[in-house]
């Protein structure tokens, strides 16, 4: 398994005993991760018994139990950094649209943007947030269909 911040990087399925390891660390983290946001303290033992207390942020706590849920699974996983401002192609990839729509949605004011030259730019915060509220309008919509569907008895 290889984490890394390159987008043409090599991911490498976890072996059976690296998969065993991840399930039982998995088995005993779960229960720690938390919904609070508050960030969480671990000790990191070495093999000569040498140990260390780290404190991580409790979002980095989420991500490591889930890299132990996949592996435990047998999958491979790739970690990619998300840089914090984003130009078209990045917020397309994000939105799974093309350039050219997040283009119309930037000059239609729903994601803020400022322009460097020739290159659009946004926060990715923006960028989230837009793709929060659009989904989160779709699941509305889908729920009033579906009323509206058993309203008129179409078996729905």
């Amino acid at each position: 398994m290889t984490l890394s911040t390159e987008k043409n990087s090599l991911t490498i399925p976890p072996t059976e005993a690296e998969a065993n390891i991840a399930q039982a660390s998995y088995q005993l983290l779960v229960s720690y991760v938390q919904n609070n946001g508050k960030p969480i303290t671990i000790q990191v033992m070495q093999e000569d018994a040498t140990s260390e207390t780290v404190t991580i942020p409790a979002a980095a706590f989420h991500l490591l139990v889930e890299t132990l849920t996949q592996m435990s699974q047998g999958h491979a996983v790739k970690i990619t950094a998300i840089r914090k401002e984003l130009e078209l192609y990045e917020a397309a990839d994000i939105l799974g649209v093309s350039r050219t729509q997040v283009l119309s949605l930037l000059k239609s004011g729903e994601i803020p943007y400022w322009r460097e030259g020739t290159v659009y730019r946004m926060r990715y915060q923006d960028v989230m947030d837009y793709k929060n509220r659009n989904d989160a309008e779709g699941i509305k919509v889908l729920n009033e269909l579906a009323a509206q569907a058993q309203e008129l008895n179409m078996g729905y």
